[in-house]
């Protein structure tokens, strides 16, 4: 008579039969909705002074996500030197996935790189974030003619933007209009993932995945969810 399985194989099997549904990196990823809430946590620990920056990239935390790494939000976000979504929303290193480009636009090699994330690493935020005096909206702004370079396809990327905004907020040029364009920018990033990514449309579809927009005001640090 054969020998009922013993409890070692039965936890074996029940092991391989969880972890392919698990992420890459081995644990369940958290709800959207609790990782929004951790970044807008430590976004009130930055604007009180109460930030971790003795632990962001301590000897610690880089020896733990040496091998591995497990982002618990993706941060698509501009370019500019003063924007460090690790700083502003007070975020250990290996806790954001960042994808930088000026005006935080989109592109096939932005939308892969956020794929692979989300796919796999299981991480359950996007979060689009702009912020105030953005160069490549102003620029986009007051652009005349054809801009030298490739700096041309990412003004081609914001101008709907600018003409949303103009619509909202009168097309007289100024701060009033650029600030119009940063947010109507930042909505528009977030309605054209899910149109521009059959994934990650399928991920938001089932619930695993939340696209939040945002805005980083230089001059009082404040965030503003959209």
């Amino acid at each position: 008579m054969a020998r009922p399985p013993s409890w070692k194989s039965l936890l074996l099997l029940g092991l391989l039969l969880i972890l392919p549904a698990l992420p890459a990196w081995g644990r369940a990823p958290l709800a959207p909705d609790k990782v929004l809430q951790q970044l807008v946590a430590g976004h009130d620990r930055y604007l009180r002074h109460h930030h971790r920056s003795g632990v962001l990239a301590s000897a610690d935390r880089r020896r733990q996500v040496a091998m591995k790494q497990a982002p618990i939000a993706i941060v698509l976000t501009c370019s500019d030197s003063r924007v460090v979504p690790e700083f502003i929303l007070d975020q250990r290193l290996g806790d954001l996935f960042v994808v930088r480009v000026a005006g935080n636009t989109l592109d096939p090699m932005v939308l892969g790189s956020m794929e692979y994330a989300a796919d796999h690493f299981g991480t359950s935020l996007i979060l689009v974030l702009g912020h105030k005096r953005c160069g490549a909206v102003i620029a986009a702004v007051e652009a005349e003619g054809e801009p030298e370079g490739n700096v041309g396809s990412i003004l081609a990327n914001i101008k709907p933007a600018v003409e949303q905004a103009k619509a909202i907020c009168g097309a007289e040029a100024g701060p009033k209009l650029v600030d119009c364009a940063v947010e109507q920018n930042v909505r528009m990033v977030v309605k054209q993932i899910p149109e521009q990514s059959p994934l990650l449309a399928r991920l938001v579809k089932e619930g695993k995945l939340k696209i939040q927009g945002a805005n980083y005001d230089l001059d009082d640090d404040s965030l503003t969810l959209y």
